[in-house]
Order: structure tokens, then sequence, then C-alpha cells
């Protein structure tokens, strides 16, 4: 399987919003909220036009909601957003949604479309144990 550095990414202007709806506008707030965040973080990337996109909006909230008291992040980067341009091309985003797993500041594991909850749980839990 392919790993990418996610380190690679800190040169990026992004502006990516968590479940709990900050908005991460600039690098250093980026680095904290992702790169300097030693556990596992989801990314979402999506799209207000893609329909599976919004399909799997609710399983991330729920999944945020499961995952609260754990050292998990939960993020949603719009690919429509021309601050996210440079983020989704970096991991490579060809189709949406795509959902990518880091633990440790490096890509672990990318899920391409909606999948069930319990597959994004189990990964998740695979990472945390």
């Amino acid at each position: 399987m392919q790993r990418w550095n996610v380190l690679a990414l800190k040169p990026f202007i992004i502006k990516i919003i968590i479940m709990w709806v900050i908005h991460l506008e600039w690098v250093e707030q980026f680095k904290k909220e992702v790169l300097e965040f030693d556990w596992v973080v989801l990314i979402d990337f999506w799209a207000e036009r893609c329909g599976p996109c919004r399909m799997l909006g609710p399983v991330l909230e729920e999944l945020a909601a499961d995952n609260e008291w754990k050292k998990v992040k939960i993020i949603k980067a719009n690919v429509e957003s021309q601050e996210n341009a440079p983020l989704a091309q970096s991991f490579q985003v060809s189709s949406i949604p795509a959902v990518f797993l880091v633990n440790k500041w490096e890509v672990v594991k990318p899920l391409i479309g909606v999948n069930p909850k319990d597959v994004y749980q189990k990964e998740i839990d695979g990472l945390l144990a």
C-alpha cells in the first residue's frame, strides 16, 4: 500500500471544517489540528454537489460522537474550495467521497466511496490499539 508523508503538506494554506465547525484558514492551525496531533485523524474530502458525500456526512457525525473521548479527530475538507485544492492534490484525490486515515503524521488507509460506519470504526479502533 502506498503511504504519503503528510508533513510535506506544511506549506499549503488550507481551510478545513472539523465536525465541531472549526475553520482552519492558515498553516499553523492545520499544523496544530492535523500534523501535530499524534493520534488518528480521519480526513473526508467531499463536495456539496456530491450525493454520496452528503450521505457520508451523518455517518461521520455519528463517528465523531462515538469517538468523542478517544484520541481521534474527524475533519471535512471541501474539494470545491480553492484553499483545499493543494491538500486534495497532495492526497491524490481523484474521486469523492475520499476518506483518509492519518496516524502519527502518515496516511495509513485511504477509503474511497461511502462505507458503513462500522468499517470506519474498525479502522479507527485498529489504529488506536
